[in-house]
Protein backbone atom coordinates (compact mmCIF):
# COMPACT_ATOMS: atom_id res chain seq x y z
CA UNK A 1 0.00 0.00 0.00
CA UNK A 2 1.37 3.33 -0.75
CA UNK A 3 2.05 6.10 1.79
CA UNK A 4 0.18 9.03 1.49
CA UNK A 5 3.21 11.40 2.26
CA UNK A 6 1.08 13.37 4.99
CA UNK A 7 1.99 16.13 7.53
CA UNK A 8 3.51 15.19 10.84
CA UNK A 9 1.35 13.04 12.81
CA UNK A 10 0.67 10.32 14.06
CA UNK A 11 0.64 6.89 11.38
CA UNK A 12 -1.71 3.89 11.86
CA UNK A 13 -0.50 0.45 11.42
CA UNK A 14 -2.36 -2.69 11.58
CA UNK A 15 -1.99 -6.05 10.24
CA UNK A 16 -4.14 -8.20 7.35
CA UNK A 17 -6.22 -10.26 9.75
CA UNK A 18 -8.39 -7.18 10.34
CA UNK A 19 -10.31 -7.78 7.20
CA UNK A 20 -10.37 -4.14 6.14
CA UNK A 21 -11.31 -3.37 3.19
CA UNK A 22 -8.34 -1.76 1.14
CA UNK A 23 -10.68 0.86 -0.09
CA UNK A 24 -11.17 2.21 3.94
CA UNK A 25 -7.25 1.47 4.54
CA UNK A 26 -6.41 3.83 1.96
CA UNK A 27 -8.94 6.41 2.90
CA UNK A 28 -8.19 6.50 6.09
CA UNK A 29 -3.98 6.03 5.40
CA UNK A 30 -3.91 3.06 7.39
CA UNK A 31 -0.70 0.65 6.22
CA UNK A 32 -1.35 -2.86 6.78
CA UNK A 33 1.24 -5.55 7.14
CA UNK A 34 1.02 -8.94 5.40
CA UNK A 35 0.89 -12.30 7.45
CA UNK A 36 1.45 -15.37 5.30
CA UNK A 37 -0.23 -18.30 4.79
CA UNK A 38 1.45 -21.45 4.10
CA UNK A 39 0.06 -23.97 1.34
CA UNK A 40 1.82 -27.49 0.63
CA UNK A 41 4.84 -25.79 1.95
CA UNK A 42 4.45 -22.83 -0.22
CA UNK A 43 4.45 -19.58 1.60
CA UNK A 44 2.16 -16.49 0.30
CA UNK A 45 0.98 -13.29 1.22
CA UNK A 46 -2.30 -12.74 2.18
CA UNK A 47 -4.02 -9.39 0.09
CA UNK A 48 -6.77 -6.95 2.20
CA UNK A 49 -4.59 -3.81 0.89
CA UNK A 50 -1.47 -5.41 2.55
CA UNK A 51 2.29 -3.46 2.32
CA UNK A 52 3.72 -5.18 -0.71
CA UNK A 53 0.95 -7.19 -1.33
CA UNK A 54 1.08 -8.42 -5.24
CA UNK A 55 -1.17 -10.26 -7.87
CA UNK A 56 0.80 -13.24 -6.26
CA UNK A 57 -1.19 -12.62 -3.10
CA UNK A 58 -3.35 -15.51 -1.56
CA UNK A 59 -6.80 -15.14 -1.44
CA UNK A 60 -9.59 -16.48 0.59
CA UNK A 61 -10.80 -18.09 -2.08
CA UNK A 62 -7.96 -20.07 -2.69
CA UNK A 63 -7.58 -20.98 0.78
CA UNK A 64 -10.99 -22.39 1.05
CA UNK A 65 -10.57 -24.11 -1.77
CA UNK A 66 -7.09 -25.79 -0.59
CA UNK A 67 -9.00 -26.97 2.96
CA UNK A 68 -11.61 -28.59 1.21
CA UNK A 69 -9.13 -30.36 -0.91
CA UNK A 70 -7.62 -31.16 2.60
CA UNK A 71 -4.07 -30.04 1.48
CA UNK A 72 -1.58 -28.93 4.24
CA UNK A 73 -2.26 -25.28 4.97
CA UNK A 74 -1.02 -23.16 7.84
CA UNK A 75 -0.19 -19.78 8.81
CA UNK A 76 2.74 -17.05 9.88
CA UNK A 77 2.99 -14.11 11.59
CA UNK A 78 5.28 -11.43 10.12
CA UNK A 79 8.61 -10.79 11.51
CA UNK A 80 9.89 -7.90 13.33
CA UNK A 81 11.97 -6.68 10.39
CA UNK A 82 8.91 -6.53 8.65
CA UNK A 83 7.80 -3.84 11.28
CA UNK A 84 10.90 -2.36 11.16
CA UNK A 85 10.76 -1.53 7.60
CA UNK A 86 7.33 -0.10 7.80
CA UNK A 87 7.97 2.49 10.96
CA UNK A 88 11.02 3.40 9.31
CA UNK A 89 8.84 4.70 5.94
CA UNK A 90 6.34 6.00 8.29
CA UNK A 91 9.34 7.98 10.03
CA UNK A 92 10.67 9.19 6.48
CA UNK A 93 6.83 10.16 5.57
CA UNK A 94 7.33 12.68 8.15
CA UNK A 95 5.24 11.36 10.86
CA UNK A 96 6.15 11.71 14.07
CA UNK A 97 4.98 8.40 16.23
CA UNK A 98 3.16 5.19 15.28
CA UNK A 99 -0.06 3.60 16.92
CA UNK A 100 0.47 -0.31 15.82
CA UNK A 101 -2.47 -2.15 16.76
CA UNK A 102 -3.10 -5.96 16.25
CA UNK A 103 -4.96 -9.46 16.98
CA UNK A 104 -5.19 -10.89 19.87
CA UNK A 105 -1.94 -11.91 21.47
CA UNK A 106 -3.95 -14.89 22.76
CA UNK A 107 -4.44 -15.75 18.84
CA UNK A 108 -1.31 -14.96 17.36
CA UNK A 109 2.19 -13.32 17.75
CA UNK A 110 1.68 -10.85 15.32
CA UNK A 111 1.71 -8.39 18.20
CA UNK A 112 4.72 -9.40 20.09
CA UNK A 113 6.92 -8.79 16.62
CA UNK A 114 5.48 -5.94 16.53
CA UNK A 115 6.61 -4.74 20.29
CA UNK A 116 10.26 -6.64 19.43
CA UNK A 117 11.02 -3.93 16.07
CA UNK A 118 9.35 -1.09 18.25
CA UNK A 119 12.52 0.38 19.87
CA UNK A 120 14.41 0.25 16.53
CA UNK A 121 12.10 2.26 14.96
CA UNK A 122 13.36 6.39 14.40
CA UNK A 123 9.80 7.36 16.01
CA UNK A 124 8.06 6.46 18.99
CA UNK A 125 5.61 3.58 18.12
CA UNK A 126 3.19 2.88 20.81
CA UNK A 127 2.03 -1.04 19.91
CA UNK A 128 -2.04 -1.99 21.02
CA UNK A 129 -2.93 -5.62 21.50
CA UNK A 130 -6.43 -5.31 20.73
CA UNK A 131 -7.80 -8.16 22.08
CA UNK A 132 -9.86 -9.29 19.63
CA UNK A 133 -9.86 -10.42 15.48
CA UNK A 134 -11.12 -9.42 12.57
CA UNK A 135 -13.42 -6.04 11.86
CA UNK A 136 -13.77 -5.75 15.67
CA UNK A 137 -10.10 -5.06 15.51
CA UNK A 138 -10.75 -3.23 12.04
CA UNK A 139 -13.51 -0.76 13.64
CA UNK A 140 -11.03 -0.03 16.54
CA UNK A 141 -8.06 0.71 13.82
CA UNK A 142 -10.65 2.87 11.78
CA UNK A 143 -11.61 4.79 14.51
CA UNK A 144 -7.90 5.01 15.53
CA UNK A 145 -7.16 6.98 12.32
CA UNK A 146 -10.04 9.23 12.65
CA UNK A 147 -8.74 10.65 16.07
CA UNK A 148 -5.20 10.96 14.33
CA UNK A 149 -6.20 12.74 11.44
CA UNK A 150 -8.09 15.01 13.87
CA UNK A 151 -5.01 15.87 15.83
CA UNK A 152 -4.49 13.20 18.81
CA UNK A 153 -1.05 12.55 20.00
CA UNK A 154 -0.17 8.73 20.31
CA UNK A 155 -2.04 8.20 23.67
CA UNK A 156 -5.11 9.30 22.69
CA UNK A 157 -5.14 7.42 19.31
CA UNK A 158 -3.96 3.81 21.71
CA UNK A 159 -6.66 4.41 23.85
CA UNK A 160 -9.30 5.23 21.36
CA UNK A 161 -8.15 2.19 19.54
CA UNK A 162 -7.98 -0.54 22.91
CA UNK A 163 -11.79 1.82 23.83
CA UNK A 164 -13.32 0.29 20.75
CA UNK A 165 -11.78 -2.87 20.60
CA UNK A 166 -12.96 -3.65 23.93
CA UNK A 167 -17.10 -2.29 23.42
CA UNK A 168 -16.86 -5.14 20.45
CA UNK A 169 -19.01 -8.10 20.97
CA UNK A 170 -18.15 -10.88 18.67
CA UNK A 171 -20.03 -14.32 17.27
CA UNK A 172 -19.54 -16.42 15.09
CA UNK A 173 -20.69 -20.11 13.75
CA UNK A 174 -18.07 -22.65 11.99
CA UNK A 175 -19.07 -25.63 10.36
CA UNK A 176 -17.46 -28.07 13.11
CA UNK A 177 -14.10 -27.16 15.29
CA UNK A 178 -11.55 -29.25 13.48
CA UNK A 179 -9.50 -26.13 11.84
CA UNK A 180 -9.74 -24.24 15.75
CA UNK A 181 -8.54 -27.14 17.38
CA UNK A 182 -5.58 -27.79 14.96
CA UNK A 183 -4.15 -24.77 15.25
CA UNK A 184 -4.62 -24.36 18.94
CA UNK A 185 -6.99 -21.95 19.06
CA UNK A 186 -9.51 -23.74 20.86
CA UNK A 187 -9.34 -26.82 23.55
CA UNK A 188 -8.99 -30.71 22.11
CA UNK A 189 -12.08 -31.41 24.62
CA UNK A 190 -14.60 -28.38 23.29
CA UNK A 191 -13.84 -29.71 19.79
CA UNK A 192 -14.44 -33.39 20.94
CA UNK A 193 -17.65 -32.51 22.24
CA UNK A 194 -18.61 -30.43 18.91
CA UNK A 195 -17.92 -33.21 17.50
CA UNK A 196 -19.56 -35.88 18.77
CA UNK A 197 -22.66 -34.46 19.53
CA UNK A 198 -22.94 -33.45 16.02
CA UNK A 199 -23.54 -29.70 17.45
CA UNK A 200 -22.87 -26.23 15.35
CA UNK A 201 -21.13 -24.48 17.97
CA UNK A 202 -22.00 -20.82 18.08
CA UNK A 203 -18.33 -19.13 19.35
CA UNK A 204 -17.41 -15.43 20.56
CA UNK A 205 -14.27 -13.62 21.78
CA UNK A 206 -13.63 -12.98 25.33
CA UNK A 207 -10.48 -11.94 27.36
CA UNK A 208 -8.78 -12.25 23.78
CA UNK A 209 -9.45 -15.58 23.37
CA UNK A 210 -12.20 -17.84 21.47
CA UNK A 211 -14.48 -19.05 23.56
CA UNK A 212 -17.90 -21.49 22.99
CA UNK A 213 -20.90 -19.56 23.34
CA UNK A 214 -23.61 -22.07 22.52
CA UNK A 215 -24.52 -24.76 20.69
CA UNK A 216 -27.05 -25.41 18.26
CA UNK A 217 -28.15 -28.87 16.22
CA UNK A 218 -28.84 -27.24 12.35
CA UNK A 219 -26.27 -24.75 10.49
CA UNK A 220 -29.95 -22.91 9.65
CA UNK A 221 -30.53 -22.28 13.79
CA UNK A 222 -27.06 -21.43 14.48
CA UNK A 223 -27.50 -18.71 11.45
CA UNK A 224 -30.76 -17.70 12.84
CA UNK A 225 -29.20 -17.29 16.68
CA UNK A 226 -26.56 -15.46 15.21
CA UNK A 227 -29.14 -12.74 14.12
CA UNK A 228 -30.66 -12.88 17.32
CA UNK A 229 -27.97 -12.32 19.15
CA UNK A 230 -26.56 -9.68 16.26
CA UNK A 231 -29.81 -7.83 16.69
CA UNK A 232 -29.30 -7.72 20.75
CA UNK A 233 -26.25 -6.81 20.38
CA UNK A 234 -26.60 -3.63 17.85
CA UNK A 235 -30.05 -2.69 20.18
CA UNK A 236 -27.88 -2.74 23.11
CA UNK A 237 -25.33 -0.48 21.30
CA UNK A 238 -27.62 1.86 20.18
CA UNK A 239 -29.79 2.80 22.72
CA UNK A 240 -26.50 3.73 25.15
CA UNK A 241 -24.02 5.27 22.41
CA UNK A 242 -24.30 8.20 19.66
CA UNK A 243 -23.78 5.23 16.80
CA UNK A 244 -22.78 1.39 16.12
CA UNK A 245 -20.53 -0.25 13.42
CA UNK A 246 -21.50 -3.64 12.13
CA UNK A 247 -19.59 -6.04 10.04
CA UNK A 248 -20.87 -9.50 8.75
CA UNK A 249 -17.96 -11.74 8.22
CA UNK A 250 -17.83 -14.99 6.16
CA UNK A 251 -15.39 -17.39 5.09
CA UNK A 252 -16.53 -19.25 1.51
CA UNK A 253 -20.25 -18.32 2.24
CA UNK A 254 -21.14 -15.21 0.78
CA UNK A 255 -24.82 -15.99 0.27
CA UNK A 256 -25.25 -16.74 4.11
CA UNK A 257 -23.71 -13.65 4.63
CA UNK A 258 -25.84 -11.72 2.46
CA UNK A 259 -29.38 -13.07 3.88
CA UNK A 260 -27.40 -12.42 7.69
CA UNK A 261 -26.78 -8.71 6.77
CA UNK A 262 -30.43 -8.24 5.08
CA UNK A 263 -31.97 -9.51 8.43
CA UNK A 264 -30.16 -7.44 10.29
CA UNK A 265 -30.60 -4.25 8.08
CA UNK A 266 -34.61 -4.89 8.38
CA UNK A 267 -34.12 -5.22 12.59
CA UNK A 268 -31.86 -2.34 13.56
CA UNK A 269 -31.31 1.13 12.39
CA UNK A 270 -27.39 1.02 11.21
CA UNK A 271 -26.94 4.35 9.38
CA UNK A 272 -23.57 3.60 7.92
CA UNK A 273 -24.51 0.62 6.71
CA UNK A 274 -23.99 -3.33 7.64
CA UNK A 275 -20.29 -3.99 6.36
CA UNK A 276 -20.35 -7.76 4.24
CA UNK A 277 -16.44 -8.57 4.65
CA UNK A 278 -14.70 -11.99 3.84
CA UNK A 279 -12.53 -12.80 7.00
CA UNK A 280 -8.79 -12.85 6.02
CA UNK A 281 -6.99 -16.01 4.60
CA UNK A 282 -5.24 -16.55 7.52
CA UNK A 283 -8.09 -15.82 9.85
CA UNK A 284 -10.03 -18.61 7.80
CA UNK A 285 -7.42 -21.19 8.13
CA UNK A 286 -8.34 -21.40 11.26
CA UNK A 287 -12.01 -21.33 11.23
CA UNK A 288 -12.61 -22.92 7.46
CA UNK A 289 -14.79 -22.80 5.06
CA UNK A 290 -18.43 -22.23 5.51
CA UNK A 291 -17.55 -19.87 8.95
CA UNK A 292 -20.69 -17.12 9.45
CA UNK A 293 -20.09 -14.00 12.09
CA UNK A 294 -20.90 -10.43 13.47
CA UNK A 295 -19.10 -7.86 15.16
CA UNK A 296 -21.04 -5.33 16.58
CA UNK A 297 -19.01 -2.16 17.65
CA UNK A 298 -20.74 0.87 19.85
CA UNK A 299 -18.80 4.38 18.64
CA UNK A 300 -18.12 6.22 21.80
Amino acid sequence: MPYSGAVAGVAMVTDSTSSLRPTDAQRDDIVIVPLQVVIDGVSRTEHFGAEGATSAAVTPGEVARALREGRRVTTSRPGPDAFVGVYRRLAEDGYDAVVSAHLSRAVSGTVDAAAVAAPDAPIPVTVVDSGTVAMATGFAVLAGAVAAKAGADAEEVARTVERRAAASTTYFCVADLEHLRRGGRIGAAAALVGSALAVKPLLTVENGTIQPYERVRTTARAHARLAELATAAMARAAAEHPGVDVAVHHFDDLAAAERLADQLRDRVSVPRGVVIAELSAVLGVHVGPGTLGVVVTPRS
